[in-house]
């Protein structure tokens, strides 16, 4: 059984999918403390060529909740402009037009909470990507309170009968793959390639955007070929 463990975003980069693609249950780990900021709740989108902030308006933040604890500020006058940000920057794009319906069911939804929020929009795109990772919530799993960082991660681990455990390269230096072998439980870490594709057409390409970018200019089955291109280590 192969395990990612993460927080949850709004809208993540590549990255965050390739993870949930390579394992065989994804944990969102939303019972940990909010990060005030990173990019629980905003994301960057391609506007005249340049990289924009987009953000998802939460109430009272603050890094002593855990993402469960926190709602969404739910305003139909921000979201509606926030929809006109997304339409006026990829109205062009060839898939505009399904990928705009999802990311408006997904603005629109009207669950609250913040860790639930995120997760719906996860689920949804992973539909719209066809991938069949089971996807659980941290905060549903039977686990001792205690238990931070790494010593959380392996409990996780352990609860879901992992025998590996997959994570972001980001986190290379904070995890012993020596513990994880104690485990019974392989360490690695995925790397993404060098992706690259084709956005507007007389602009260099901007990397690492939302999930949005890469959905506005890709079919789903061209987004899963990019989804494999990692290396595991």
């Amino acid at each position: 059984m192969r395990v990612g463990i993460m927080q949850p975003y709004f809208f993540p980069y590549i990255g965050y999918w390739q993870l949930i693609k390579a394992v065989d249950e994804y944990v969102i780990y939303d019972d940990v403390n909010y990060i005030k900021k990173g990019w629980i709740n905003k994301n960057n989108i391609l506007v005249t060529g340049e990289a924009k902030p987009i953000s998802l308006r939460i109430s009272k933040a603050s890094q002593n909740k855990l993402i469960n604890e926190i709602e969404i500020d739910s305003d139909s006058i921000y979201n509606k402009k926030l929809l006109k940000t997304i339409r006026e920057a990829y109205s062009k794009a060839p898939y505009f037009q399904e990928v705009f319906v999802l990311i408006e069911k997904v603005i629109n939804q009207q669950e609250l909470n913040l860790a639930k929020y995120l997760t719906n929009s996860i689920r949804e795109i992973c539909n719209y990507l066809d991938l069949d990772t089971r996807i659980l919530l941290s905060s549903d799993l039977e686990k001792k309170g205690e238990l931070k960082g790494q010593d959380k991660i392996l409990e996780i681990c352990e609860l879901l009968s992992a025998d590996q455990y997959v994570n972001a390269f980001g986190g290379f230096s904070l995890y012993s793959p020596l513990d994880f072998e104690a485990k019974g439980i392989t360490l690695k870490f995925i790397k993404t390639g060098d992706i690259s594709y084709q956005q507007k057409k007389t602009e260099e390409f901007v990397p690492n955007l939302s999930i949005i970018d890469v959905m506005m200019f890709n079919s789903p089955e061209e987004i899963n070929g990019m989804l494999d291109d990692y290396t595991l280590i």
